[in-house]
């Protein structure tokens, strides 16, 4: 059995073979079988070191896992965290506000069109022109040309209920 665990890491450069200077699980196990092929027959490895290189190849394998998982994590804050901006910023769709002109740096003034993500980015299109989501200095509103909706719908059912009277 050892002499085909041997056979499956003959292939390897040795140990620290990959460009990084640490030691993964691959190097371990070299280390392992290479000790085991060349252990002193009259005076073998105890079983209880075996056994605790056993359990630190374990515990190298489940930090790497952890390691992995907390990658995967990091990603996918960073993920929410844009597509909550994005959904932040398309709520400004229509508003007025006041922002730092990224061309110019002057304080500036437009109507939100439009809303998009650029290379991690949250892009604001006012007035043709794309502002970052962190320029933004105040929020006004919505346009100022008139009434939202809302209320020009009441005033007709009011116009209506004072006629059926």
């Amino acid at each position: 059995m050892i002499d085909s665990i041997s056979n499956l890491y003959a292939g390897s450069n040795g140990i620290g073979s990959s460009s990084s200077k640490e030691l993964d699980s691959t190097d371990f196990m070299s280390l392992l079988v290479a000790q085991l092929q060349n252990q002193d027959p009259t005076n073998p490895v105890a079983n209880e070191d075996f056994t605790a290189q056993l359990a630190q190849f374990s515990s190298l394998e489940e930090m790497q896992n952890v390691n992995s998982n907390l990658q995967a994590m990091a990603a996918l804050s960073q993920e929410n965290a844009l597509l909550s901006q994005l959904t932040t910023a398309a709520g400004l769709i229509g508003s007025n506000v006041d922002f730092i002109d990224p061309a110019t740096g002057e304080e500036s003034n437009g109507n939100v069109e439009a809303v998009r993500l650029e290379t991690g980015l949250t892009l604001l299109r006012i007035d043709g022109e794309d502002v970052p989501l962190a320029n933004v200095l105040e929020v006004h509103g919505s346009d100022e040309s008139g009434n939202s909706g809302g209320d020009d719908s009441d005033d007709s059912d009011s116009d209506d209920s004072d006629s059926d009277l």
